[in-house]
């Protein structure tokens, strides 16, 4: 499938496929306890995915409303097999898109920052960057030798509509 042939929706929880996304890409997701989290998360959580023409989940995004103004991205996985094909950015862009009807007024993600070395989180602070996100801060939050990127997109008031 090209990029714009990916659809992304609002989805039931599926934590088997975010475990079995998660095990395709153990460069990114290799520590068993943060694993486990994310699985756990998965089957509660607000969850978006995309779908390969077979049905089969190839990307699931789940989202923390912490704010009616705010939502965080809490994990996009993606399968390795279609790493660059344009999953990512179709959860995005409906995640994006959802958010900005809903009034959300800021969107939020955390990710390994950029004093840590790792090449893969490199691309994925560049993914963010590039999509509007702009570093808030790097913290502590996740423990020593971990540090965690706070970023941060503000979102265009949703536009009024005409009823006239």
């Amino acid at each position: 499938m090209s990029s714009t042939e990916w659809i992304a929706a609002l989805d039931r929880q599926v934590p088997e496929d975010v475990a079995r996304l998660l095990g395709t890409v153990p460069e990114w997701f290799a520590q068993p306890e943060s694993t486990e989290e994310y699985i756990e998360a998965a089957r509660s959580k607000e969850t978006w995915t995309v779908r390969d023409a077979e049905g089969m989940v190839v990307g699931v995004t789940l989202i923390d409303r912490h704010f009616p103004h705010v939502a965080e991205v809490h994990l996009t996985v993606v399968d390795r097999s279609v790493h660059g094909a344009g999953v990512g950015t179709a959860m995005l862009r409906a995640v994006e898109d959802d958010a900005v009807r809903r009034g959300v007024r800021l969107l939020q993600v955390k990710t390994l920052g950029a004093s840590h070395p790792d090449l893969g989180y490199a691309r994925t602070r560049h993914f963010y960057e590039r999509w509007g996100f702009l570093a808030l801060e790097e913290t502590a939050l996740w423990g020593e030798g971990t540090p965690c990127l706070i970023m941060v997109k503000p979102l265009p008031e949703p536009r009024a509509t005409c009823t006239s």
